[in-house]
């Protein structure tokens, strides 16, 4: 058995919680020293919660024992922690989607397996989430314990750059502990590496105005390694194009693109026009100028912008959004009744 490293909390929930059913998402990968002391301490935080909740953790393809350590701990507390098992590594994106696409609560929960996120916080999330009317409460990870110079100040800037185009004001976009409305949550797909901008996908079937943020416990890594370097970096700008278009763009991408591909066509119009009006009007030899292909290529460039990039990125989200295809393949679930499944303060759950 290992001895869990957070320390001891005592378990807290607000009063007048509303009815409703809760599911904790935890995606995971290579993290068997962390499975059996986050699965007691998520049991510890709900202990007196009034309302059925489930856990559901998700092994992203993992080359340890934690596929292992999972179904033996699932076996240990019950039908309420499901186990979804991913056939390869999809990342961490595809493994929230899965334990999204699993969750059949109506608020759900999702954090990392780290241990670095401390579950007695998602009472009070909750309490927040469903008294003030809201579809996201984000964590945020004030006192956070990681690196300064790799972890803490490439957030920092990322979080205000991410602020900044999206509009969606929050201080950590990439804290995982993060509290949705299941109808909400549920409206979004999640693909590539979009998980750290939920909140901005979310903006896009909601407003901003239900959106919040709270304080949150970080806790330093204990066990395993972390999966992410400085590269991430140079993705995170790769996505905030993307997100940056669908939320401007999403309904018009063809004033996006258009734009783009008139202007550039425009620009080779007019060098074309100008050679033109010397070939004919001053009878010059254009054939080996190096503008004439210039023009040429710039409005090749701008057809190709207005019809080939139009295509290519509705097809993409088409493709994602239908419905048909999902970012991940899983083992099946046991099927549950509605009833099935749950863990609740009067049981006996451990």
């Amino acid at each position: 058995m290992t001895k869990n490293p957070l320390p001891y909390a005592e378990p807290s929930v607000p009063d007048n919680l509303p009815e409703h059913t809760l599911s904790v998402v935890v995606p995971m990968y290579n993290e068997a020293e962390n499975v059996e002391p986050l699965l007691e301490r998520i049991h510890l935080a709900l202990s007196t919660y009034p309302w059925p909740w489930e856990v559901v953790l998700v092994d992203d393809g993992s080359s340890d024992a934690t596929p292992a350590e999972l179904t033996r701990c699932a076996k240990q507390y019950g039908a309420h922690v499901r186990v979804v098992a991913l056939v390869r590594n999809f990342k961490q994106t595809a493994a929230m989607q899965a334990g999204l696409d699993a969750a059949r609560g109506s608020v759900i929960a999702t954090m990392d397996g780290d241990l670095q996120n401390d579950p007695i916080d998602i009472p009070r999330m909750v309490g927040r989430l469903l008294n003030e009317d809201l579809d996201l409460v984000a964590g945020w990870r004030k006192n956070r314990q990681d690196g300064l110079l790799l972890r803490k100040i490439p957030s920092r800037i990322a979080n205000r750059l991410i602020a900044r185009l999206t509009g969606v004001t929050l201080r950590d976009y990439g804290c995982s502990l993060k509290i949705f409305r299941g109808s909400a949550i549920k409206s979004v797909r999640l693909y590539g590496e979009m998980h750290r901008f939920i909140p901005a996908w979310l903006a896009t079937v909601t407003t901003p105005r239900r959106i919040a943020q709270e304080v949150v416990t970080h806790h330093p890594r204990v066990f395993g390694e972390s999966k992410y370097g400085i590269s991430r970096t140079f993705r995170v700008v790769l996505d905030l194009v993307f997100v940056y278009f669908f939320m401007r763009y999403r309904t018009r991408p063809g004033h996006f693109f258009g734009g783009i591909g008139i202007a550039l066509g425009s620009v080779g119009g007019l060098i074309l026009a100008y050679l033109a009006s010397l070939k004919l009007f001053l009878g010059e030899s254009i054939g080996t100028r190096p503008l004439l292909f210039g023009g040429f290529f710039l409005v090749i460039a701008g057809i190709q912008m207005v019809t080939s990039g139009v295509l290519a990125e509705l097809l993409a989200r088409v493709y994602f959004e239908s419905g048909i295809s999902k970012p991940y393949l899983a083992h099946p679930l046991p099927v549950l009744g509605d009833k099935e499944g749950w863990a609740q303060a009067d049981e006996d759950a451990a």
